[in-house]
């Protein structure tokens, strides 16, 4: 499956592992999350990034303790329908200040892209390659955005807020 990553389509670098399977012992992997909470600290011990994969009816509070030393958290869309990785990303991205990759998988859909971005994904694993050119398109469309997300960019209000205050101290 393709891979759209800071608006570029590129080569995946985490392999996912299935559970069962016999771990590499060096490289960036990609396990469940089930797999990755039986021995944590036995993944993180081997060289290369660790991610998981992050079913959205799990609890996110489960993942925090590691999220400084995961380099990528896959959340979960099982149907166009369920959006409940939304709410992860966002609780990853805002309260718990997750920095590392945010990686949208399952049915992602092009129509729903803007808000995967708006909600602090920052990575999609997209089916077709036609749907990963579009979305490497749709990151360059939308630079200012009215509410506030997980994203990290300033919205309109503030945008202006900023330039009032900048012409009214006089730079």
């Amino acid at each position: 499956m393709p891979l759209v990553k800071g608006g570029k389509i590129t080569d995946d670098i985490i392999v996912p592992i299935a559970d069962g399977a016999e771990l590499p012992p060096n490289g960036s992997v990609l396990v469940s999350a089930a797999r990755f909470l039986e021995n944590p600290e036995a993944l993180f011990a081997r060289s290369g990034k660790v991610g998981v994969i992050w079913p959205n009816n799990r609890d996110v509070d489960d993942v925090v303790p590691y999220l400084d030393r995961l380099g990528a958290v896959a959340l979960v869309f099982p149907t166009f329908r369920d959006g409940r990785a939304y709410s992860q990303a966002r609780l990853l991205r805002e309260r718990f200040l997750y920095r590392g990759e945010l990686r949208a998988t399952g049915q992602v859909l092009r129509d729903q892209f803007v808000f995967m971005l708006r909600a602090g994904f920052d990575a999609f694993d997209v089916k077709k390659q036609a749907d990963a050119e579009a979305f490497a398109q749709t990151v360059k469309r939308y630079s200012v955005f009215y509410q506030p997300t997980g994203d990290g960019r300033l919205t309109a209000l503030h945008r202006r807020m900023q330039l009032r205050h900048s012409e009214s101290a006089g730079l």
